[in-house]
């Protein structure tokens, strides 16, 4: 039987293209131009998967992804999106989004993601493994291996050795684990490194997004139910707690999860016995926990947004995920990682990266982490004709960044002006520099001097503190210091 797909998407030529390219490929296609429209197709046709646009005439892909997993928590939603919208499809992702295409769109990325996001969705229906197998990795030389068996690697730096120390003093206890990190950083992946080298690894490891789960659904999804305990139950459900039976359950984002429901797995947590929805027996249950989060758990206790037990419960040994702005000395190693992976997946030779695409990489801060570095090599490598990455196959705007800041501060992850502090009054800033003028009336002197002004006015912010500077700019002191030396402000 033909998967089923849902394209949803206001714009008619898209989804002609779209119903057009994925029926060649054997998919059963519907589509819809609203998000109204989609709903409603969504309960009769019943999708294997989701493809929508972020942007429709009656509703924000926020706010469809929401009532679709309020119906259907693990059916696969993908976003489709303008690169200049990428930290918004990053948030939605933190929704239950499985992953987001970007535009312009190409068949064979978007045939690639939707047939990955097919695959994983089967693969959690079988009870929650990975699809991709882990590979031992240690630091030194094993991480530079091209083994694409591997989920993930952990890098040679400073930070990445000591992330590895930790998973690897961790992994052979049965202690409860949490890990913090920004979205797209890698947790759900040093999760399942924990379980793959713990005495559990022959159990299986399943994953929940408590991000993703509607408050209604989210106790069903912990514990299961019987047939008949609510309405809509109409057959008993075998919760995430009994899946991950004799293994690892990895709550992700689990400070989203209902106050009531924190209770109720507090009990369970505690107790080790579980009572589903609407039974009597209680059940014994042998699991470990690993939880994640983005937010400080003890913070949202404080706020009274968390139970101040259960983070006690969870928090026998915390690990910190570092964003992949403070890994640069292993950017390169992840990035030729992903290569060999995307090769394999494309069936490309592609050798590696010129010297132009490493240094956009390396000055580029990366809101998105490992899942925007991978997502970008999956674009650039689809787009390259020859033995390695160019420029010319990177976005607009990873390339222009840090101009594009000041006009677009709402997507800025690192500070703003105002967020610095005031200028000290006892320091003597120096004499105004002469300002840059050219002589040419085109494009790129214009933008130099929309550079030279927006340099100086967050230099005069910060009392010419060029490292401040540096930080509200989005760049590394280095740029910051070619640009100035390029712009009559070296002075």
């Amino acid at each position: 039987m033909a998967q089923k797909i849902l394209v949803i998407d206001d714009d008619t030529d898209i989804c002609l293209l779209l119903r057009r390219f994925l029926s060649k490929h054997g998919f059963e296609v519907a589509v819809a131009h609203n998000g109204v429209t989609g709903l409603a197709i969504l309960e009769e046709f019943h999708p294997d998967l989701v493809l929508t646009d972020f942007k429709l005439g009656d509703m924000d892909g926020a706010t469809i992804l929401t009532r679709i997993k309020e119906k259907f928590p693990h059916l696969p939603v993908l976003i489709i999106t303008g690169y200049s919208d990428i930290k918004t499809a990053i948030n939605v992702m933190k929704q239950g989004a499985y992953d987001y295409i970007t535009k312009p769109l190409f068949p064979d990325e978007i045939l690639l993601t939707i047939r990955k996001a097919l695959n994983h969705s089967q693969a959690h229906e079988q009870g929650g493994q990975f699809a991709e197998e882990a590979a031992p990795a240690t630091p030194g030389s094993a991480t530079r291996r091209k083994s694409t068996q591997a989920h993930y690697i952990f890098g040679e730096g400073p930070e990445s050795t000591y992330l590895y120390k930790q998973v690897d003093l961790v992994a052979p206890t049965n202690y409860s684990v949490l890990i913090y990190g920004e979205s797209g950083s890698g947790k759900e992946a040093v999760a399942l490194e924990i379980h793959k080298r713990s005495k559990r690894a022959s159990g299986p490891f399943v994953a929940m997004d408590c991000g993703a789960i509607s408050r209604e659904l989210a106790a069903s999804e912990l514990f299961g139910h019987e047939k008949g305990s609510f309405t809509g139950a109409l057959a008993q459900k075998i919760g995430h707690f009994e899946m991950a039976n004799g293994g690892t359950l990895f709550l992700d984002e689990v400070g989203n999860l209902p106050y009531d429901v924190q209770v109720s797995l507090l009990r369970v947590v505690q107790e080790r016995k579980l009572r589903r929805i609407g039974g009597n027996r209680e059940i014994d249950v042998d699991v470990r926990l690993i939880v994640a989060s983005n937010e400080r758990l003890m913070d949202a206790a404080r706020r009274g947004r968390f139970r101040e037990d259960l983070y006690y419960r969870f928090n026998e040994f915390s690990i910190d995920v570092p964003p992949l702005r403070e890994r640069r000395s292993d950017l390169m190693i992840f990035a030729q990682f992903f290569l060999d992976k995307t090769n394999i997946e494309l069936g490309k030779q592609v050798k590696g990266f010129t010297p132009e695409v490493e240094r956009a990489f390396r000055e580029y801060p990366w809101p998105g982490n490992l899942r925007e570095l991978r997502n970008v090599i999956k674009r650039s490598t689809l787009l390259t004709e020859g033995d390695y990455v160019d420029a010319r196959t990177l976005p607009f705007e990873l390339l222009n960044y840090e101009k594009l800041l000041f006009f677009d501060s709402g997507t800025s992850t690192t500070p703003s002006v105002q967020d610095l502090p005031p200028p000290q009054p006892y320091y003597e800033a120096p004499a105004a520099p002469k300002p840059y003028t050219s002589s040419k009336v085109d494009l790129k002197s214009a933008a130099l001097e929309a550079e030279y002004e927006m340099i100086l006015n967050v230099l005069k912010q910060v009392n010419f503190n060029k490292s401040k500077a540096a930080q509200a700019l989005g760049i590394d002191r280095k740029t910051l210091y070619n640009k100035m030396k390029n712009i009559n402000l070296s002075n």
